[in-house]
């Protein structure tokens, strides 16, 4: 696996995930499983099959995040080379030629990607397309939708 590159705020939100998940939803669990094991025969028991089932989902996904954690290198914003080319966590503005809507996006690992806020994941078409390009190139891009014509607008 490699690294998980994201911002501060990324990982900040992953760690608070992840504390959750450990000293709130696993206490829960284990206590439903022990309610459920205090009713008697387990062969029986779907409270107990159920509570142990979920018991595994959870500790999947705390592993998970673990992982991720571990992996995770923290891009300080603030010492970014200035070099003008689209990089992870730059803010883009483009615009679609084929319609001349302007969209902006920012450039996100997948764990921070979420289209409701602008954030797109670098391992998208799109972010890949634009990925050390500058103001004024003009890119194409494959989607599943045909092929986009953009213009970069600015990068911050």
């Amino acid at each position: 696996m490699g690294y998980e590159y994201m911002s501060q705020e990324g990982y900040d939100k992953l760690v608070a995930e992840l504390r959750h998940m450990e000293t709130v939803e696993l206490p829960q669990v284990r206590d439903a499983i022990a309610e459920a094991r205090a009713q008697g025969d387990l062969s029986e028991n779907f409270e107990y099959h159920a509570a142990k089932r979920e018991q595994g989902r959870l500790l999947s996904r705390i592993r998970f995040k673990q992982r991720v954690l571990e992996n995770a290198r923290v891009i300080d914003t603030s010492a970014r080379q200035s070099s003008g080319a689209v990089q992870l966590l730059s803010k883009v503005e483009i615009t679609n030629l084929a319609n001349n809507s302007r969209m902006t996006y920012t450039i996100a690992s997948p764990h921070e990607a979420n289209l409701r806020e602008g954030k797109i994941s670098i391992k998208s078409p799109i972010a890949q397309a634009l990925l050390n390009k500058k103001a004024g190139d003009t890119i194409e891009v494959r989607v599943p939708a045909g092929l986009l014509k953009l213009r970069i607008e600015s990068v911050g």
